[in-house]
């Protein structure tokens, strides 16, 4: 049984017979994607882990793409019927759309373990444990065998709109220079699998000599990593044309 969001009015905290509970199938997973307190924040879903496996996407309350003006989204691309119904439960309805998502990319949306979504954007819950990661939405059961927890909650980001899934790598570069300077520094990942856009690493002061590590959602499964690409920019003219580079860059994918 696959539970898209179940619903938390009049059900959150309730006796098994009234919800969704593992109990009621051999293997039951959940998404959860609107799980914020009904009074005052309006959530729809359950907060809580009822499944063999619970997912929380971005947290499992406030959906990226979610908070558009209102225009913007009744205006949609779906169309106005579409619109309208998202505006009023968007975060509701991503269950059903990253479900529909992951039937399209069965190597797509993988779930973490970790005690809560804070953690997950640590390095504590990365990479994969041993057995793996399960992914979230149609391919869930194919971790069924390897549940060894009462309950296990999986945290993962998802992208703002369709195509909504995204692959979690951990980026670590140490700086090369002469000089700190403020500014930022991208990277775009380059592999067997296809190409990402430029995602942020730091922001701020950029030390030589020191290691910054963040974490990338690619658009894409890259695969093989061939190639990183390494830019920077001060945003400000500067008559000493300042050079910065990267001594290192360490790309480790979280699935294996």
């Amino acid at each position: 049984l696959s539970g898209l969001d179940p619903a938390q009015p009049y059900f959150q905290g309730t006796p098994i017979e009234v919800r969704l509970d593992k109990s009621d199938a051999e293997f039951v997973d959940v998404i959860h994607t609107d799980s914020a307190p009904t009074i005052p924040y309006l959530g729809f879903g359950m907060s809580t882990a009822i499944g063999h496996l619970d997912f929380y996407p971005n947290g499992g309350e406030q959906m990226p793409g979610c908070g558009k003006n209102p225009v913007s989204q009744i205006v949609d691309l779906d169309g106005i019927w579409e619109g309208t119904r998202d505006f009023v439960a968007c975060n509701h309805l991503r269950s059903y759309k990253y479900y529909s998502d992951s039937i399209i990319y069965p190597d797509g949306f993988l779930g973490y373990s970790c005690a809560s979504y804070n953690v997950f954007e640590t390095e504590r819950c990365f990479p994969c444990p041993q057995e793996g990661c399960p992914n979230m939405g149609h391919f869930a059961d194919k971790f069924k065998g390897k549940i060894k927890n009462d309950f296990l909650k999986l945290y993962l980001n998802t992208a703002e709109a369709k195509d909504f899934a995204l692959w979690r790598y951990k980026v670590t570069m140490t700086l090369s220079g002469k000089s700190k300077l403020e500014g930022y520094v991208n990277i775009a990942l380059y592999g067997s699998g296809g190409n990402t856009r430029q995602h942020q690493i730091v922001k701020g002061t950029l030390k030589p000599d020191n290691t910054y590590t963040s974490f990338v959602d690619a658009e894409v499964n890259v695969g093989t990593v061939t190639k990183v690409k390494f830019l920077w920019n001060n945003n400000r003219l500067n008559p000493t044309f300042p050079k910065l580079g990267a001594a290192t860059i360490t790309v480790q994918s979280g699935e294996n």
